[in-house]
């Protein structure tokens, strides 16, 4: 009896730590390159603004005013958001025909192109190269996002499914912390060194390039898509470390089942299908919110917000890794609840928490010339705020499409939700230096007003997806795609939760 408890003992810590280390290798060169791109772009505003202008007139012999800088400063800044937008069209074809694991290895070609024309770009004094290389990091940046999640939650048993999708999220605030550190003026965010701070990015998808090879691919991909058992069979067990449980390989056999023949959707096919309608408004509205909310905007346009706030330019560097650091807090603290919240609670909390400080902070910035200390209250509002979304939306947004669509649709699934978050990044980050300098003390306003609406979105419509199974989540959704059409599905009302051993990914 005790040596059968020291081998369950190594099995558990074999699948321990197999799974944290794929987690880690594709993540380092995945979704900690959004973040990391995020942050790299505050330090050297000034350094590319200039060189912008000294070659505007090294070439035509004009100078820019302030207007037109800040006009070609913000498209270098947001084009990183359409290439997000392509990169998230590309990911689901890419991620059927060459499967979860391949479609990340082939996606560093990007990443290497976009490190190589934004080295070169000084020497050729061509701000049009950093265009194109914040386009190719994007269309990189927009692959990861999708494809990552979408591996984690396909490879993770269920009661793991929420903590090992939600490191996603935790090494994107990972890279935004790494960012602003690379980035301080000791560093690479120096004038003679901001064109190595851009081509820094290379260094982690080099470190994916090396290890993500010796992992395997999603099982789930691998049976139902290929149709391959025995590579099922295989990538389960060294992804747990020990023998597949039966009711785990039931559950992808039952799904295997329910899309036999089915080829994967097209986006525009989710449009057309009845039983996905709520499915696919959820992710929409969630996507969209995660930009709208204004969060990210604060990394890419900290020293705008920073002095708004009345936080010195001395110290605007420092300050900054702090917005890192609360969210890459926030997004751990996240890991540790999720299993025991909910979804459903973390996001809507989440956004409450986020519009309540919206109007904090506009009340401070309101006071900020008549008391003395309302700039750091201010600096703490953007703090909390940023806390706030780290504490539900960052993380589970990410989570809802491998929760809630099958494996035929999550592709197309992830596709809309990703064009949607990168279209409308770009949308905040073409307009939000014109929203600071026109609304002034009340350019937080609409960000509250997009947090409050959404909550209320979640309060009303999105289930609880915690210990469920695809069929369980499903039928909770049939209340809503066919209310009113028909008599009520019976075994709705049989749905239960099927709650396993809560582990956090921390823990791995």
């Amino acid at each position: 009896m005790q040596e059968e408890d020291i081998m369950s003992t190594k099995e558990k810590k074999g699948h321990m730590y197999t799974l944290a280390l794929m987690v880690t290798s594709a993540a380092i060169g995945g979704t900690l390159q959004y973040g990391y791109n995020l942050a790299i772009m505050n330090a050297p505003t000034v350094f590319i603004q200039q060189f912008v202008n000294e070659t505007f007139q090294e070439r035509w012999g004009i100078q820019l005013g302030v207007y037109e800088v800040t006009l070609i400063w913000t498209f270098i800044v947001s084009v990183f958001s359409l290439g997000g937008f392509t990169g998230a069209l590309i990911a689901g074809p890419m991620s059927v025909r060459f499967g979860r694991k391949k479609t990340m290895l082939l996606n560093n070609v990007f990443l290497f192109s976009s490190s190589l024309l934004a080295l070169l770009s000084r020497t050729a004094k061509s701000f049009e190269m950093i265009i194109i290389s914040r386009f190719l990091v994007g269309i990189n940046a927009g692959i990861s996002m999708n494809v990552q999640p979408m591996y984690f939650g396909e490879s993770a048993p269920k009661h793991l499914r929420g903590a090992v999708s939600l490191s996603s999220a935790v090494f994107t605030s990972f890279g935004l912390v790494l960012g602003q550190v690379v980035s301080l003026r000791e560093v690479l965010g120096s004038e003679p060194c901001w064109q190595y701070l851009l081509a820094s990015n290379a260094i982690p998808g080099f470190i994916q390039l090396l290890t993500l090879p010796w992992f395997p691919e999603s099982p789930r991909y691998l049976l139902i898509d290929c149709g391959d058992k025995e590579a099922c069979l295989m990538a389960l067990r060294r992804l747990r470390g020990c023998e597949v449980q039966r009711d785990e390989l039931d559950e992808i056999l039952q799904e295997q089942n329910e899309t036999k023949g089915e080829r994967a959707k097209q986006p525009w096919e989710l449009f057309t299908d009845r039983s996905v309608r709520w499915q696919l408004i959820s992710v929409a509205v969630l996507s969209s919110a995660m930009q709208l909310c204004g969060n990210d905007t604060i990394y890419f346009y900290a020293s705008y917000v920073f002095q708004e706030a009345g936080i010195s330019a001395g110290q605007i560097q420092y300050v900054t890794i702090g917005t890192g650091m609360c969210e890459f807090t926030a997004c751990i603290m996240c890991n540790l609840l999720i299993e025991r919240l909910g979804r459903k609670l973390m996001l809507m909390g989440g956004y409450v928490l986020m519009a309540g400080w919206a109007v904090v902070f506009t009340v401070a910035l309101s006071l900020e010339n008549i008391v003395t200390w309302m700039p750091y209250m201010s600096m703490t509002c953007i703090f909390t705020y940023i806390l706030s979304f780290g504490m539900g939306p960052a993380g589970v947004t990410g989570i809802l499409p491998t929760e809630i669509f099958n494996q035929t649709a999550r592709p197309a699934a992830y596709m809309t939700a990703g064009s949607l978050m990168w279209l409308n990044l770009f949308v905040i980050g073409m307009i939000f230096p014109f929203l600071v300098s026109s609304l002034g003390h009340y350019c937080f306003v609409p960000f509250g007003a997009v947090c409050l609406l959404t909550a209320s979105f979640i309060w009303m419509v999105l289930p609880e997806t915690k210990g469920k199974t695809l069929a369980m989540i499903t039928k909770e959704f049939y209340r809503l795609n066919y209310r009113g059409h028909g008599k009520m599905d019976p075994e709705v009302i049989q749905a239960q939760y099927q709650l396993g051993e809560v582990f956090h990914s921390t823990a791995l």
